[in-house]
């Protein structure tokens, strides 16, 4: 399993530093289907599961009185912590299947980019439990591939990015069943009648070569290539980024590409 990669002190620095940003068409997205379903009632809590560094946790604190992040590294809280400046969000270290809420306490259970490491009958029955009537959840994460457009670079981009996720797929975890699925695991678990499945949503969102050949660091299968083989995955880092010079030249570190991604999310509300 390559959950423990999450759990040292030095990826989790690489980690928050370039793992994409929470998109805002997603938050939006999420954030009006609470407040259609609350009736406009103040919202007291949220708890994101599996925050990692906080990317989405932070967002949250403006739509809420309390945000609680929640995830099983306590490498990942630490950084979240430094990093947060919200009064109103906390940490703690939790499993996403055992969640330390009350009954009924929650007008959001948020879970990004995360979903797939859990078991899914467990979290989703945790999530339940702690929703309040008419709380929501909200489960999303994005496909593993990126299209890159940029004058007329665009295919040569996109094919750079390509040929790196096909080397990295080798090191591909068991979770990524649910990510292809965009998951729909997730779905079938939520045993709610009011429940929606929304696959392929687009989203565009800038970046600079420095970002995306640092996004590849942030990802768990390059940290697992390095525990495997330091020689050959520092050798794939520098020839990734090699190729990207060469279809830039000049441009290479000033240039902002658009990188566009599929993100799929499962929507629930408790009556």
């Amino acid at each position: 399993m390559a959950v423990h990669l999450f759990k040292k002190i030095g990826f989790s620095s690489v980690y928050h530093k370039y793992m994409i940003p929470a998109p805002s068409d997603i938050l939006n997205m999420v954030l009006s289907y609470v407040k259609e379903k609350t009736d406009g009632r103040p919202l007291e809590m949220a708890v994101d599961v599996g925050c990692g560094t906080g990317h989405y946790t932070v967002p949250l604190a403006p739509h809420f009185k309390k945000v609680l992040g929640v995830d099983i590294s306590e490498a990942q809280i630490n950084v979240a912590k430094q990093h947060t400046l919200a009064n109103n969000v906390s940490y703690m270290v939790a499993p996403a299947e055992k969640l330390p809420m009350k009954n009924a306490s929650v007008d959001l259970v948020n879970s990004a980019l995360a979903a797939h490491w859990f078991k899914a009958d467990e979290f989703v029955s945790e999530a339940v439990r702690v929703m309040k009537t008419k709380g929501c959840l909200a489960v999303h994460a994005a496909y593993p591939r990126l299209d890159i457009k940029y004058k007329d670079m665009s295919h040569d981009l996109t094919e750079v990015m390509a040929k790196a996720f096909d080397t990295l797929s080798q090191y591909y975890d068991y979770s990524i069943e649910n990510v292809l699925s965009q998951y729909r695991n997730i779905y079938e678990a939520v045993p709610l009648e009011d429940k929606k499945w929304i696959t392929d949503i687009p989203v565009k969102i800038q970046i600079s070569v420095p970002e995306i050949v640092g996004l590849i660091r942030s990802m768990y299968m390059y940290q697992a290539f390095l525990e495997k083989d330091l020689k050959g995955a520092e050798e794939f880092f520098i020839q990734t980024k090699k190729r990207f010079q060469k279809i830039l030249g000049e441009e290479t570190d000033s240039a902002q590409l658009d990188l566009y991604l599929k993100y799929y999310c499962v929507l629930a509300c408790k009556h």
